[in-house]
């Protein structure tokens, strides 16, 4: 399914002259934890600490899925940060690293093997995922306008996959941090919509249907 998410929204943006992508889970398992003694992210609360479950195989994809789908975000918007100079990117950016340190002490909770390249900015574990990285970053480096379209395409992707993991899980401290995540996209989609809309232009649906893109941007507060 990520896959042709992906493929879809990058085919809509495909008049920028780049190929189309795709994105496979990174299949980890269960070892040694890399990340023993970082703090709880704080979209794990108490009661979710002391909470616990066995972990189905697709709740394990879907953790080590999304922990780097939040690294990619973080990754492309500092890289465009430097490029463009626009603090949307760098203040998305930060959010995105308390994604990332959200889904991590998930991984840390039940005691899984992390990508090894988390802190390293471009690089990634998942070849499919290193890909697409460049290729968006290449279609951001185009002008503001496809960078921030860029920014708004991998919030609505983010917002799909995790309305698909929540569907494959029983587990309720994971359907907590996604639905914590997914009100942050939804957020981060409004903030790139609303710079768009200062640029003159009007944002469309790249991903999700253009209903549930509308209701979304109907919550931005108006100047």
């Amino acid at each position: 399914m990520r896959k042709k998410i992906w493929g879809i929204a990058l085919l809509m943006l495909a008049a920028l002259g780049f190929t189309l992508g795709s994105v496979a889970a990174w299949h980890g398992t269960p070892g040694e934890n890399p990340y023993a003694g970082r703090t709880t992210a704080p979209m794990l609360n108490s009661t979710m600490e002391t909470y616990y479950s066995d972990l189905s195989q697709e709740e394990i994809d879907g953790l080590l899925y999304m922990v780097e789908e939040e690294k990619l975000a973080r990754d492309v918007y500092l890289t465009l940060y430097e490029q463009w100079d626009l603090p949307v990117f760098s203040n998305i950016a930060r959010s995105e690293q308390m994604h990332m340190d959200a889904v991590l002490s998930l991984i840390e909770k039940y005691n899984l093997t992390a990508p090894e390249t988390l802190d390293e900015v471009g690089v990634f574990q998942n070849d499919d995922l290193q890909a697409l990285y460049d290729q968006l970053v290449g279609m951001g480096s185009v002008s503001q306008e496809d960078a921030l379209k860029v920014g708004a395409l991998i919030e609505e992707t983010d917002i799909k996959d995790l309305e698909d993991w929540i569907a494959q899980t029983d587990n309720e401290d994971i359907k907590q941090v996604y639905e914590n995540l997914m009100a942050g996209s939804e957020s981060h989609l409004r903030a790139f919509a609303g710079q768009l809309e200062v640029m003159g232009v009007d944002y469309t649906a790249q991903v999700l249907p253009a209903e549930q893109v509308d209701e979304i941007l109907r919550l931005r507060p108006r100047p």
